[in-house]
């Protein structure tokens, strides 16, 4: 049986078979004051990615960051453990092997894949701020 309608709160009947999302803008991640730099030089340096100017009125602190027509945004926030949290972004590469010898070379810790999919290559770094980035290889 394929659902192809839920009754929202007030009584209305929502379509599930359009989408309600089109597409994926950005994510958001967070670090503390003190790690922003180590942050911007994590993303900008050694995962390379494009900075982008932020929009004025937005907050200047962090950076955005384009990939492809997604955004990467990097916010500053205090008081947010992170690196305690399974939360994590993925991101696709060509070469495992040596997005994994980029991120030795820049001293970040690998951490192996903890479930292994079969067929599946992938491990997970975490950014100076805590956040978990699982690194894929692209198929």
């Amino acid at each position: 049986m394929k659902i192809t309608s839920v009754v929202l709160p007030d009584g209305r009947a929502s379509d599930t078979t359009k989408p309600m999302v089109a597409a994926l803008h950005h994510v958001n991640v967070t670090v503390s004051t003190e790690e922003e730099a180590a942050a911007k030089n994590f993303y900008g340096s050694i995962l390379g990615l494009h900075q982008v100017p932020k929009p004025a009125g937005s907050r200047q602190s962090g950076a955005w960051y384009q990939i492809g027509g997604n955004q990467l945004h990097l916010s500053v926030e205090d008081g947010v453990r992170a690196s305690l949290s399974s939360r994590h972004i993925c991101f696709s590469v060509s070469d495992l092997t040596e997005a994994e010898n980029r991120f030795r070379d820049a001293g970040v810790e690998i951490v192996p894949d903890p479930r292994p999919i079969p067929g599946t290559r992938r491990f997970y770094v975490r950014d100076p701020g805590g956040n978990q980035l699982e690194i894929v290889q692209q198929t």
